[in-house]
């Protein structure tokens, strides 16, 4: 007799538990490319990634998920027509960033022209899993609960694939390219996409 795998349980994050949700995302990237370009300081990258973010989790129209036993984390975020998805940089956060904030800044410029404004979406700005549980299926467990919710509402939903592997996974769930990939100097490739809500 077949045994069917379990269905993992997740949750909408507590605002209490916002660090958690910072903590997972952490893990999850801290080897990835892109994370990697914007932040090569191995020793500083975990604390400026919790700095980078904080303000999307923050965001007033943020829902943040948890999966399992917090091994993974999503962040969306819902807004209207030309509402932007980054809050005004706060005082001081270029001293934070130091040498990263102009690769922040050079990779935000390019992108924010393909962020969606003539339209109400969701927008991901990040979803991950601990790196000792990746592939288990945790990851497209939030996804697909992400994207479910969104269709619910009648929305598209955009994010920016960091990786050939992560474009890979969208693309099976319904994502495009929304015009061409990004680099900005040395960076790796990021790919704008949109997924059309499905009824």
């Amino acid at each position: 007799m077949a045994v069917q795998a379990r269905t993992p349980s997740i949750r909408r994050a507590a605002n209490s538990e916002r660090q958690t949700v910072i903590d997972v995302i952490i893990d999850s990237f801290l080897d990835d490319a892109l994370v990697c370009w914007a932040f090569p300081d191995p020793a500083d990258r975990a604390r400026l990634q919790g700095h980078f973010h904080r303000p999307l989790i923050e965001h007033p129209t943020s829902a943040s998920y948890l999966v399992g036993h917090d091994e993974g984390a999503s962040v969306w975020l819902t807004l209207a027509a030309g509402q932007s998805p980054h809050a005004e940089p706060a005082a001081g956060d270029g001293a934070v960033f130091g040498d990263s904030g102009a690769r922040l800044q050079a990779l935000g410029e390019v992108l924010v022209d393909r962020h969606p404004t003539d339209e109400p979406h969701r927008y991901l700005p990040c979803i991950g899993v601990r790196g000792d549980r990746r592939g288990t299926g945790l990851g497209s467990a939030l996804l697909r609960h992400g994207l479910a919710s969104a269709d619910a509402d009648g929305l598209a939903v955009y994010l920016e694939a960091s990786s050939a592997r992560s474009r890979a996974l969208y693309a099976r769930h319904g994502f495009v390219d929304l015009g061409e990939p990004v680099q900005v100097a040395d960076s790796p490739t990021v790919w704008p996409m949109r997924r059309p809500p499905r009824r």
